[in-house]
């Protein structure tokens, strides 16, 4: 009986947190590299077509790379910079190489 009181307690106050801690980072950087790979297409001229996720993607390698570069740089608003300037290069490189896999180059924007 106290085994059981002691597993579920275990379960409870251990196991139930660290999963929600790892369910709560996964959303928060998926927010954080959809936010950063949106930012970097702006900064990108012309249009891209490449997708929701292959944004996130780039804004994922943006603020991971681009945070710790920025970070032994300088400070806060040089980390920003840097983290969306590099979710712009994975942009441009993405749409490059999306571009290159296509026949005939680039997708024509349908109306």
């Amino acid at each position: 009986m106290i085994l059981a009181v002691f597993a579920v307690l275990i379960l409870l106050f251990v196991v139930l947190p660290l999963i929600g801690v790892a369910l709560w980072w996964l959303i928060s950087t998926a927010i954080v590299g959809l936010v950063v790979g949106a930012l970097g297409r702006l900064v990108v001229p012309g249009a891209q077509r490449i997708g929701v996720m292959a944004t996130i993607a780039c804004g994922l390698a943006g603020a991971l790379l681009g945070g710790a570069i920025g970070r032994a740089i300088g400070g806060r608003l040089v980390t920003i910079l840097v983290e969306i300037g590099i979710a712009a290069v994975a942009v441009a490189v993405w749409e490059t190489v999306e571009a290159r896999r296509l026949p005939g180059g680039r997708r024509a924007i349908s109306s």
